[in-house]
């Protein structure tokens, strides 16, 4: 991407970004923690749950130091709890370290931690050269390439693109472009910095369908295991269940296989232990 380019991405960035809490910080606790967050869960259901959360764990040492009952029980709401458990597992780690870490390698060998949130920690928390991909990002470049890109080559063309020691700018700016203009339906080409650089235009078929990190309808809800699940470990947050009410807890009283066995996965994630009679958190 030309310097001209860039520019154009920051003035239009930077003269109107989102005021996004997590924004206003550099601490990587608190960025880890809007991340892991914001996986799969729409900002505004995440800022009040944000908030709260590192209220009654301002920093891994607190976090790492209370039971994952504890932190399952202020995650309720956001769905995926093992989000929840893989943020104790990695406060737990950077305190046996000793500090977080700020590289690739380290962020990688966090718990939960993959190639995006690496990258955005290294980008949002220490402000160092790192070429971040959402699902908005990732949506931008499939566009402007004007075809579907591999993982690998929605990567390179964003590293390619990376202004040098710009990159908490230039990844929030791509970000809010991708979310207001790039958007998924009634993308807003008039008014975007790179419509002169875009292959698509908003014309024909839209290259970023099918594109690597271009997210995708998600599954149905309302009766899966997911829900099943979601249930249990609520109703874990307030008492321990006996096996008998397992069904019923889940929704389904006239499946009780189905029931146990979704309950077994629970456990095998360790978000419950089950000691043969009762089901409650670790």
């Amino acid at each position: 991407m030309q310097e001209a380019a860039q520019q154009r991405v920051l003035n239009w960035g930077l003269a109107q970004l989102r005021d996004l809490p997590w924004r206003h910080t550099r601490d990587p606790w608190a960025v880890l923690v809007s991340e892991v967050m914001l996986q799969q869960t729409q900002v505004d259901r995440v800022i009040p749950r944000w908030f709260a959360f590192l209220a009654a764990f301002p920093t891994p040492h607190a976090c790492a130091e209370a039971s994952l009952g504890d932190v399952l029980r202020l995650w309720q709401g956001l769905g995926y709890p093992r989000r929840a458990r893989n943020l104790h597992m990695a406060a737990q780690e950077v305190v046996a370290l000793g500090e977080f870490p700020s590289t690739l390698t380290g962020l990688l060998a966090l718990p939960g931690v993959g190639n995006y949130t690496a990258r955005a920690l290294r980008a949002f928390a220490f402000e160092l050269d790192a070429a971040v991909v959402d699902t908005n990002i990732a949506r931008v470049f499939a566009r402007v390439a004007g075809q579907r890109l591999t993982a690998r080559e929605v990567q390179v063309a964003a590293d390619a693109a990376l202004p040098g020691e710009q990159a908490w700018a230039w990844n929030q700016c791509l970000m809010d472009l991708g979310a207001v203009l790039c958007r998924p339906r009634d993308p807003r080409c008039g008014d975007c910095p790179l419509r002169n650089d875009c292959e698509y235009h908003g014309v024909g078929d839209d290259p970023a369908v099918g594109s690597a990190g271009v997210s995708g309808k998600q599954s149905r809800f309302d009766g899966s295991d997911r829900q099943g699940r979601g249930r249990l470990v609520k109703a874990l947050g307030a008492a321990p269940v006996a096996v008998a009410a397992i069904p019923a807890v889940m929704g389904w009283p006239d499946q009780p296989g189905r029931a146990l066995r979704v309950a077994a996965t629970v456990v095998a994630d360790r978000l419950a232990v089950f000691d043969g009679e009762t089901y409650r958190l670790p």
